[in-house]
């Protein structure tokens, strides 16, 4: 199984970057774990929304190259489908056995996705009703992937 997270943005806190590393290292043992971002724009204060709308279709068009074809295409998003953590493991065990070898998660910058990006993913899935910075998003997803794995291969893991 091979994972992708396409993200906007770089990661600049080291406690981020640390527990990123720590869960990429982990999951290493269960996928091919790639994290690719797109560059993100800047948000001056006070944006029209006509720009909001803007900045999105940029990063959503650097996220679009991104994605391969042939790749089955989560996009986080708000209001997306809510699971808990076993029936997200029993969603990629899913997607596995009908053959899907690639999944993309999809990340947006702090101003989400655009429609282009949404438009393209199989699944939009949501993590909770509250929004959370995306950087810290990157890490919460790949905690719960790994947990997932975990999960599928019996093994203990905190509840």
């Amino acid at each position: 199984m091979k994972i992708t997270i396409a993200c906007v943005g770089k990661i600049k806190e080291k406690y981020l970057t640390a527990g990123i590393a720590e869960y990429s290292k982990r999951l290493s043992r269960y996928c091919t774990l790639q994290i690719i971002e797109a560059a993100d724009e800047k948000t001056p204060d006070g944006a029209s929304e006509a720009e909001e709308t803007a900045i999105k279709e940029k990063e959503g068009d650097r996220l679009l190259k991104l994605i391969p074809d042939n790749a089955y295409v989560i996009a986080l998003a708000i209001d997306g489908q809510m699971m808990n953590s076993v029936e997200f493991s029993e969603q990629i065990s899913s997607l596995t056995v009908r053959g899907i070898s690639h999944i993309v998660f999809v990340i947006g910058g702090s101003l989400g996705l655009s429609p282009q990006v949404l438009g393209r993913a199989d699944q939009k899935l949501s993590f909770s009703k509250m929004t959370f910075p995306h950087q810290l998003m990157r890490m919460i997803l790949l905690e719960q992937i790994y947990r997932s794995f975990r999960i599928l291969h019996h093994e203990p893991y905190h509840k």
